[in-house]
């Protein structure tokens, strides 16, 4: 939490409102050598004398740092933005998640702005050190960031967003505290925010795109064939090599393609599956004309799902989740929909950002299986009941598997058939297409970073076999390039979850509980894959000799 300010805020620990993180070469190099001596504590401690809770916990907490320790050792760091995420597109959403109530609330505010300049100086910093040693992004990743820039250098504070909060400030502030948080705000914007974002386009235009890399495989990069191999273990939690990822990745799409096939049929469409898909994107009764009408139908289907909840769960969040539409500012370059977890302190909830520019992109067909998955019983419920874990250790609370989010929200995107979701059959094959998605993942992910594919064949491969339009795609694959294997975990997390739970039913027959076995996949927050099927196994035994 000391180390990275921001983060304490998400998780709504306060002690650091007033800090952005440290960001330099030697601030990294301090990072790793605190997190090695963690190891070598971590290591002296004789896990047979521990309790059970206590194994489990020594267990994560060894699996998230070795994992954090050999990201930093591959350096990583050294490439911290692309146009599909970074620090300089998440700063501006600041006034979503910090506590803006008290004089003190805005005056931690501003000082953050005005430590802006320094936060993009640092990362500056590791971007040339990048540039020095071969540790530069993709060129094609990096096209079109000064969108995502430019709208911040304003003319005027009043203009910025980040000056929103000052609009309309609390009446728990006199007037005279008023116009100085104003004035305050304004110089912060004018003399930080606005030179910062100046600096970084200049150094993206003049010296960073130039200096990118023309190929896309992360093998390419420093000892990139071993960072690949890891990023497949960090993401994934599991030790399997690429070409196995790849394989999976095209059994799951063959399989998912005789699926989709049978919908085709079903609803007696007359010609090829190419020209169905086409269909899909072009036929005007699967879009709507406005950001309020795509929003409403998201609202509709997740009160739906709110009410089927307890018949898949004995255990539900406190939390709330609302939604909101994706900022104008990072609309067209980013994805179709993603969440923003709660605050720790119940300060906050969850938010589900919904991608309402381009609405030719936005097919109605998609809402039932985008929704299950962001929202609930997808990753606002996990992520909720994870931060509610009561006497666990913070990094249990706030901490992050992707293999175990992302699986299991996709794995929530099936389990709206067995509460009366996707009666529509295009809303059936959304949640196909859906499916197929995260199985090309495999395959273009391992094809591009470790069998030679091109960004081209990437596109083709998932226009050839996915519902999704080619903007969406070109945005996915370009994510997919600028964060190597981060993709691989959806469906090989989601497919541990099917194969555990076809386990348990084939084990337990009709004493089978789906509530049950939801309560033991959840019950002890993101986990790595191995500890989940450990899990599983325990309580089947217990269910057994019961």
């Amino acid at each position: 939490m000391q180390e990275d300010p921001l983060f304490a805020t998400m998780c709504g620990d306060h002690r650091y409102n007033d800090r952005l993180p440290s960001v330099s070469e030697a601030d990294s190099r301090r990072r790793l050598a605190q997190m090695r001596a963690f190891h070598e504590r971590l290591q002296a401690i004789d896990r047979s004398a521990l309790t059970p809770d206590e194994r489990l916990n020594r267990d994560i907490f060894a699996h998230s740092l070795e994992n954090e320790i050999a990201e930093t050792e591959f350096r990583a760091y050294l490439m911290p933005v692309a146009k599909v995420s970074g620090f300089h597109s998440l700063f501006p959403e600041l006034p979503e998640y910090v506590p803006l109530n008290t004089l003190k609330d805005y005056e931690n505010y501003t000082a953050r702005l005005s430590a802006f300049q320094a936060y993009v100086e640092g990362h500056i910093e590791l971007m040339r050190a990048g540039m020095r040693d071969g540790y530069v992004p993709a060129r094609v990743v990096l096209e079109g960031i000064e969108d995502s820039i430019r709208p911040h250098i304003v003319e005027a504070a009043a203009h910025s967003l980040l000056f929103k909060p000052f609009e309309k400030l609390s009446n728990a502030i006199d007037p005279a505290g008023q116009q100085r948080l104003i004035e305050m705000a304004s110089a912060a914007i004018m003399n930080s925010i606005v030179p910062g974002y100046q600096a970084l386009l200049r150094f993206m235009i003049e010296e960073y795109i130039p200096a990118a890399r023309s190929d896309i495989a992360a093998s390419t990069l420093p000892n990139g064939r071993a960072f690949y191999e890891h990023r497949i273990r960090y993401f994934t939690t599991l030790d399997i090599s690429p070409q196995q990822v790849h394989d999976t990745g095209l059994a799951e799409v063959k399989r998912i393609r005789a699926d989709m096939q049978a919908v085709v049929e079903k609803v007696g469409f007359e010609g090829s599956f190419q020209e169905f898909i086409d269909f899909l994107r072009t036929d005007a009764r699967f879009y709507v004309d406005t950001p309020e009408a795509l929003m409403k139908e998201v609202a509709l289907v997740l009160k739906k799902m709110d009410g089927e909840l307890p018949r898949l769960f004995k255990t539900l969040p406190r939390m709330p989740y609302g939604i909101k539409p994706v900022p104008d500012y990072i609309a067209p370059k980013t994805t179709t929909a993603y969440y923003f977890p709660p605050a720790g302190d119940g300060t906050r909830a969850g938010i589900y950002y919904v991608n309402t520019y381009d609405l030719k992109s936005r097919p109605l067909y998609e809402i039932e299986a985008l929704s299950l998955h962001e929202a609930v019983p997808g990753h606002h419920l996990q992520i909720a009941l994870q931060q509610e874990l009561g006497e666990s250790p913070n990094f249990r609370r706030f901490g992050w598997i992707t293999a175990f989010g992302e699986g299991w929200a996709l794995y929530t995107e099936r389990l709206g058939l067995e509460v009366g979701f996707y009666q529509d059959p295009y809303s059936d094959f959304g949640r196909l297409a859906y499916e197929m998605w995260r199985a090309c993942r495999l395959v273009v992910d391992t094809g591009m970073h470790s069998l030679g594919w091109t960004r081209q064949q990437a596109i083709d491969f998932m226009l050839e076999n996915t519902a999704s339009t080619l903007l969406n795609i070109a945005n996915e694959v370009d994510r997919y390039i600028a964060w190597p294997g981060q993709a691989l975990a959806y469906k090989m997390g989601e497919l541990k979850i099917r194969e555990l739970r076809a386990l348990a039913e084939k084990e337990l027959g009709a004493r089978f509980d789906l509530r049950e076995f939801h309560d033991v996949v959840l019950r002890d927050g993101g986990i790595p894959l191995n500890v989940l099927e450990a899990n599983i196994k325990s309580w089947l035994a217990e269910q057994t000799k019961a």
